[in-house]
C-alpha cells in the first residue's frame, strides 16, 4: 500500500511538462509546482523553515506561526500548522486577491491585511505588523521568509535534485521569478554544483528591485508574489547570470494564454515567468529551458481571469 503519513509528505516530486503548443520547438519545459497540496512552491519552504524551528527550540507545541506573505507561503504554514497543531497568523499586503484571503482563512489562518504601498520598515506595513505580533504573542515564531536559511536551503535539497534528475543532467537553462529569492538561489546552487555552465535566469515584474537597481524607477505593480523593493537576505545575486524583465500586461497575458493553450492554470507571477523564459528559448532551439510555474490561477479568478477586472485596471482580455 502507498499511504502517507499526513498530507505533508506529499509535497515535491512535482512534473515537468513540455511547453509544446505555446513554443513548437519544445526545447521550453516548466515545473508545474502548483501540484503540491495547497498549489504553490512555498510548501517547500514552510515545511523546510518550521522543521528547523522545531528542531532548535524555537516553535514548541501549541505556539504560533506569524507570517507576512502574499498568501502561497501563508498557505504553506497553514498547512503545517494544521497538521502539527499550531496557530497561524498572516499579515498580507491590500494588493493579494480577495481569492487568496478566502483560501487562507479556509485553513483556519487569522489574516490581517496592511496597506502595500508601506515600506518594509514602517511599523504598519505588513512585515512590520508581523514583527509586532510576533513580539507580543507568548510563543510565537516568526520564520521570515526573508532572512531564513532554510528557505533557500529547502530548493537546494528538493527543487534543485528534481530537476536535474528529471533532465537527466541535461538542463541547460534554469528560470524563475524572484521574490525572496530561495526558489532561484537553491534551485540554482544545486545546478550549479552539477554543472557550471547551466545558466540561470531570473524574472522580474516592472517595478521591482531587481531590474531596476536601488536607484531606479522601483514602484507599484499588479502582479503578485514575486520582485521586491528591497533585497532579501535569502537571495544570492551572484548566482543569477541573466534577467527578464515583465510588466504586467505581458504576465497576465501569458498567464491567460497558459490557461488556454496549453491547459495549465497559473498565476501572473507563472505567467511572468514564463513570458522571460520563453525569450530565452526562442534564442536557441537546442538549448533545454526549465522554468518554475510557482503556483496554481485558482488564487487569482477575481484578477487575472475576470474579464471586468482587467478592463477596470487598463489590461487587455484578449490572449496574446
Amino acid at each position: 500500500m502507498q499511504i502517507f503519513d499526513s498530507i505533508l509528505d506529499t509535497i515535491g516530486q512535482t512534473p515537468l511538462v513540455r511547453l509544446s503548443r505555446l513554443h513548437p520547438p519544445g526545447n521550453l519545459v516548466a515545473k508545474v509546482e502548483y501540484f503540491n497540496p495547497g498549489g504553490s512552491v512555498k510548501e517547500r519552504i514552510a515545511v523546510a523553515m518550521i522543521d528547523a524551528a522545531e528542531r532548535e527550540g524555537k516553535l514548541r507545541p501549541g505556539g504560533t506561526i506569524i507570517e507576512p506573505t502574499s498568501g502561497n507561503t501563508g498557505v504553506g504554514l497553514a498547512l503545517v500548522g494544521a497538521v502539527r497543531g499550531y496557530r497561524v497568523i498572516c499579515t498580507i499586503p491590500d494588493k493579494v486577491s480577495q481569492d487568496k484571503r478566502d483560501l487562507l482563512r479556509a485553513y483556519g489562518v487569522e489574516v490581517i491585511v496592511t496597506p502595500t504601498e508601506l515600506l518594509p520598515e514602517d511599523p504598519d506595513s505588513y512585515y512590520g505588523v508581523a514583527r509586532k505580533l510576533a513580539a507580543e504573542i507568548p510563543g510565537a515564531f516568526l520564520p521570515d521568509q526573508y532572512s531564513n536559511p532554510n528557505n533557500p536551503l529547502a530548493h537546494y535539497s528538493t527543487t534543485g535534485p528534481e530537476v536535474w534528475a528529471q533532465t537527466d543532467g541535461a538542463i541547460d537553462v534554469f528560470a524563475a521569478g524572484v521574490g525572496t529569492g530561495g526558489t532561484i538561489t537553491g534551485t540554482a546552487r544545486y545546478l550549479k554544483e552539477q554543472n557550471p555552465d547551466v545558466t540561470i535566469v531570473g524574472v522580474d515584474p516592472e517595478g521591482s528591485i531587481y531590474t531596476a537597481g536601488p536607484d531606479g524607477d522601483i514602484h507599484q505593480y499588479y502582479t503578485e508574489g514575486v520582485g521586491e523593493d528591497f533585497y532579501p537576505e535569502t537571495v544570492d545575486l551572484d548566482l543569477i547570470d541573466r534577467w527578464e524583465m515583465v510588466d504586467d500586461h505581458e504576465a497576465f497575458g501569458m498567464a491567460r494564454k497558459l490557461a488556454r493553450v496549453e491547459g495549465i492554470l497559473t498565476g501572473p507571477s507563472g505567467g511572468m515567468a514564463v513570458a522571460g523564459a520563453l525569450r530565452v528559448a526562442r534564442e536557441d532551439h537546442d538549448a533545454l529551458v526549465v522554468v518554475l510555474i510557482p503556483d496554481s490561477g485558482r488564487g487569482y479568478l477575481s484578477k487575472t481571469f475576470n474579464d471586468d477586472w482587467l478592463r477596470q485596471h487598463g489590461f487587455s482580455t484578449d490572449i496574446p
